[in-house]
């Protein structure tokens, strides 16, 4: 079963990573969800697929109260990002989703009404979560033509969604990055393969880098923390994208 993982905590400001399910069938991709939150409201990161919600629903649980979750956040469109939504939505029928202005009219086919999603615009917006102000920040075409990632200020935490993600070996099931060279090998062909546009993934590593950032969360792999942030945005401003093979 997947476990909930403190990341962050000042206070009642709390960041949880739920990661790392033995149990989870092989024909699924391993996902990271991600839980923000502050005094009595919370908000979860890509929420993950259908066949996941019992091990994330579980493992959420055992460190908060689950009625204290206020929304949800979906970095985009995929079914492995938000699958979930309807069967969060029977538990809580009053949880707003944000995600792109783009899939407004797509992500009700996983659940929800007009009322259930806050667009956010391309240029990204503000979201409040009790005292936070959550930044919304563009990351369109990283894969998704909608597409945005998620930075808490105050712990300087940046939820990348796909970006940085990694396909590890059982052998490397660490939740933070531990040899970044290592590390990296094992993210390079998903980010050739999955990332689309040369200028918009130079647009996002010239926004990130102005960007305070202790650790950087994303939804597949390991944490990339302290100098391994900076040296994951220059390996992936040189880094050739939208390709087969190579």
């Amino acid at each position: 079963m997947k476990q909930a993982h403190c990341i962050y905590q000042n206070d009642d400001h709390r960041w949880l990573a739920i990661a790392r399910d033995a149990s989870k069938p092989g024909y699924l991709i391993d996902t990271n969800e991600y839980l923000v939150m502050d005094g009595e409201q919370a908000l979860l990161c890509d929420p993950g697929g259908i066949e996941i919600f019992p091990a994330v629903f579980s493992a959420l649980s055992a460190e908060c109260d689950p009625t204290k979750l206020a929304g949800i956040f979906a970095s985009h469109q995929d079914p492995d990002i938000i699958s979930s939504l309807a069967l969060w939505l029977e538990f809580k029928p009053d949880l707003k989703c944000y995600t792109s202005w783009l899939w407004q009219s797509f992500l009700p086919h996983f659940g929800g009404s007009e009322s259930t999603f806050v667009p956010i615009p391309d240029p990204g917006m503000t979201i409040r979560l009790g005292s936070l102000e959550l930044q919304a920040i563009p990351a369109h075409y990283l894969h998704s033509s909608g597409n945005h990632h998620l930075y808490d200020p105050k712990a300087k935490i940046l939820f990348s969604g796909d970006v940085g993600a990694a396909l590890l070996p059982p052998d490397q099931g660490g939740l933070y990055v531990e040899d970044f060279s290592r590390h990296i090998r094992h993210a390079e062909g998903f980010h050739k393969r999955w990332m689309g546009s040369d200028r918009a993934k130079r647009d996002w590593c010239e926004r990130v880098s102005r960007l305070e950032i202790d650790m950087m969360v994303p939804q597949h792999g390991a944490i990339y923390q302290g100098p391994d942030v900076q040296r994951f945005i220059n390996w992936f401003a040189a880094l050739e994208v939208g390709v087969l093979r190579g």
